[in-house]
């Protein structure tokens, strides 16, 4: 079969946008940042979100409970109606350029439980967002099973509230090898300035899965790999805009948050939050970039809207 991307008008425009130097629609002139804000906050999101105004955060990043019983606030009786609260406040508080990451899964054979697929369904018929992309996320190290091929990966849906949303691929390609690069500079139908710059990463990413060892653990059970979340932060964020995370869990967003310079709000009704992020600043990078973050622990919601409201970085 004939690879179709090469008869794609929206990538054939985009290519002679590059060769023009021309920029996207959603192309954002970024500054140079050397102050970044995060605030941690212990309380529930479903009570929050509704206080967060309109058009004010450029990426969401969620990890949402999977209704597995890991703990107290990983069960509930009717997922479905409980993750329709959160998902209508999404598409209101996304800038128009935002976008929106949740992770998941299709392994989960009841409805009323945690499935992803049922959260894409409802986003696609019942709110505005636009289901942009579909990420795996393969692994090699899992679980056995007997009655069904054993998983080896896990999913992620990415949203959008507009066709202008805003993506850095350049900011997260891959390096090619050097027998596959001098092959690349040959094809007539790959720029070799992006070729330089390296490969698209795709929708598949083999990341592995953190060990019960791993320096990067903070304690929380379902804490991701830094380089999954570094990789959405950097190309569906920009430097200086404003991410919210609003199940933190490990509070990892907020620790790329400050290497990459971006500001953060993390909710979480679990108290453990400021414990976790804790561990997360000792171990901060502090080289990738001059950023002095200011960290509000157990951030009240005034202080969160204030901030918002505020904001002069749009």
């Amino acid at each position: 079969m004939a690879n179709k991307s090469h008869f794609n008008s929206g990538l054939k425009s985009l290519n002679r946008m590059n060769r023009e130097g021309r920029k996207h629609s959603s192309f954002v002139n970024t500054q140079e940042i050397n102050e970044t804000y995060h605030f941690l906050s212990i309380y529930d999101s479903i009570k929050l979100l509704p206080k967060i105004p309109d058009n004010s955060v450029q990426l969401i990043l969620l990890d949402p409970p999977y209704n597995l019983d890991l703990d107290t606030w990983d069960s509930f009786e009717n997922y479905l109606d409980w993750a329709k609260q959160w998902l209508d406040q999404i598409y209101r508080i996304l800038k128009p350029e935002g976008n929106c990451i949740i992770f998941g899964g299709f392994q989960y054979q009841d409805l009323k439980k945690g499935d992803l697929l049922e959260i894409l369904h409802y986003s696609r018929h019942n709110t505005k967002l636009r289901f942009t992309n579909l990420i795996i996320w393969y692994y090699k190290n899992g679980m056995s099973a007997h009655r069904y091929f054993a998983n080896r990966h896990e999913e992620f849906v990415w949203l959008t509230k507009t066709k202008k949303y805003y993506f850095d691929l350049d900011s997260v390609r891959t390096p090619y090898d050097e027998k596959s690069k001098v092959l690349a500079l040959k094809d007539k139908r790959l720029n070799p300035v992006n070729v330089e710059k390296g490969k698209n990463p795709t929708n598949v990413w083999e990341i592995g899965r953190l060990n019960g060892n791993s320096k990067e653990r903070v304690g929380h059970p379902t804490q991701k790999p830094l380089e999954i979340i570094r990789r959405l932060v950097k190309s569906l964020s920009y430097p200086g805009s404003i991410v919210l995370d609003f199940f933190a869990g490990s509070g990892t967003t907020g620790r790329v948050c400050i290497e990459e310079a971006r500001n953060s709000i993390l909710i979480d009704n679990d108290p453990k939050l400021s414990e976790y992020f804790n561990k997360h600043i000792k171990t901060v990078d502090t080289s990738l970039h001059d950023n002095k973050p200011k960290i509000y622990f157990d951030s009240g919601i005034e202080k969160i809207i204030q901030f918002l409201t505020n904001d002069i970085r749009n």
